[in-house]
């Protein structure tokens, strides 16, 4: 079975889906994903405004309520935001070109700094711990980060993301023979959902 996970690790409700995702992996163990960053929001250096906070942060109660994980509150408190998720897609990516298959222990590491320990992922410098608990070398890391390789693969994720016409995350696609894809989540999904997806999938084909 091949999946094709769009997410952003910065995503909200990529977080709150992600021990669905797990479990539903979990039953499927051979499945080959592929994660691809779809990038939330572009660089940049301007603090985050007051509204926006203020609505960010309210729908971190809303994916509490719905899903099984929590968030650390004092993240708002302890940080100057930034709308500027790119720096973390690129980071995942530049996690899997120096360690294959770690995209998704990588997009785990940013998430736990952002939503449990209350650092932030926006800044170079978490998601360059973010690397290092993952056993990856700092310095091979950072270089890798700020290559223009990695800004052409990350280029390529937004241009998949654009073609299959993702409008929001998480996104998790089931990929067929013939490269036909067929949605097994548009936004959150829980466990049981996306069993009844791909039974629904598996009587089309």
């Amino acid at each position: 079975m091949r999946l094709l996970y769009v997410m952003d690790p910065m995503c909200g409700w990529c977080y709150g889906f992600q021990p669905e995702l797990e479990q539903f992996l979990e039953k499927y163990p051979a499945a080959q994903v592929d994660w691809i960053m779809g990038g939330l929001a572009p660089d940049s250096n301007q603090p985050m405004d007051e509204s926006l906070q203020q609505t960010i942060s309210s729908y971190w109660h809303q994916i509490e309520e719905k899903t099984q994980v929590t968030f650390n509150h004092d993240f708002w408190k302890l940080n100057t935001p930034y709308r500027s998720t790119y720096p973390a897609c690129r980071a995942v990516i530049a996690a899997e070109r120096l360690k294959p298959n770690s995209a998704q222990q990588m997009a785990k590491a940013i998430q736990s700094a952002y939503y449990l320990e209350a650092k932030n992922p926006s800044l170079e410098e978490t998601l360059i711990g973010c690397a290092s608990s993952l056993g990856l070398d700092e310095k091979e890391f950072i270089q890798v980060f700020k290559s223009e390789e990695t800004e052409q693969r990350f280029q390529q994720h937004l241009s998949i993301t654009h073609q299959l016409q993702i409008q929001g995350f998480p996104a998790l696609l089931y990929i067929n023979d013939n490269n036909q894809a067929y949605p097994l989540a548009l936004g959150y999904n829980n466990l049981a959902g996306l069993e009844q997806q791909l039974k629904a999938i598996d009587e089309i084909l």
